[in-house]
């Protein structure tokens, strides 16, 4: 049996090595190392640390850019960063349900036609094939294999017919990791002003490392999405590194420019 371990596979796709991409389609089933679940939930993380981040920051530049107190950094920062946190991972939550709700009615209704109306099932499919350039000889032995397995039928006409894709995901987890993330990287930006209360010489230089702490993040995340993108990672960071910059600039020059009417 063939089999693909999908690191060597993608790694020969880069380089545009055919040998090794043979190698990696022909190792034996023992040898192979899949890429299982490394970036399910890094959706999520990203999502969630780059909004968490950004948000955050953007309180933190508007307030430093009407030139307000400290406090006023820490109250608007801390408050956002639980209040926004909390949102996201709701909406993520709610949002995750709903396309596992709809994925499983879609799923049911497929297997109830199949039991009920194979014909018109089968038929769908050879449609479908053959729309693609199938013959229509090769597109009914095609379909009459895959209708030998039932789950192998649902699957092919959840895909097929309707372009969804079977998904394990916990609506529950990736509110969680969008959650958790918010809160961890979103903290980052208003920590040079937490230290401040503790050691005064940081509050002085309070925005400054505010604004150092901010891009590390933002390039740190971006990196992060090389793990599914397959991008380098440099590359990647810089891009996270410039929306986000975009966005906390925007933010600061609004502060700045309606300083006067705090």
């Amino acid at each position: 049996m063939i089999t693909r371990r999908l690191d060597e596979a993608r790694d020969a796709w880069k380089k545009g090595d055919v040998e090794a991409a043979r190698r990696a389609h022909s190792a034996s089933a023992a040898e192979e190392k899949h890429r299982t679940g490394s970036g399910k939930y890094i959706k999520s993380i990203v999502y969630g640390g780059l909004d968490g981040t950004i948000t955050t920051f953007a309180a933190v530049a508007g307030v430093a850019g009407a030139s307000l107190s400290s406090g006023i950094v820490l109250i608007m920062g801390l408050a956002n960063l639980l209040a926004d946190g909390l949102s996201m991972s709701i909406g993520d939550y709610l949002s995750s349900k709903s396309e596992s709700e709809y994925e499983a009615a879609e799923r049911a209704r497929e297997a109830w036609e199949v039991d009920n109306y194979p014909e018109g099932e089968k038929r769908e499919l050879v449609e479908i094939y053959k729309d693609r350039g199938m013959s229509k000889e090769d597109a009914h032995a095609v379909v009459e294999i895959i209708a030998k397995d039932k789950k192998s039928w649902v699957d092919t006409m959840m895909i097929e017919e309707l372009g969804i894709l079977p998904s394990d995901e916990s609506p529950v987890k990736n509110a969680l990791a969008t959650f958790v993330a918010f809160v961890c990287f979103g903290f980052l930006p208003v920590a040079a002003y937490v230290l401040g209360i503790f050691i005064p010489g940081v509050a002085a230089i309070g925005f400054p490392l505010s604004i150092g702490l901010t891009a590390l993040t933002l390039f740190g995340l971006g990196a992060l999405k090389t793990i599914i993108t397959g991008r380098k990672w440099y590359i990647s960071g810089l891009e996270m590194l410039l929306v986000g910059s975009v966005a906390a600039l925007a933010a600061y020059v609004v502060g700045l420019l309606l300083g006067g009417l705090a």
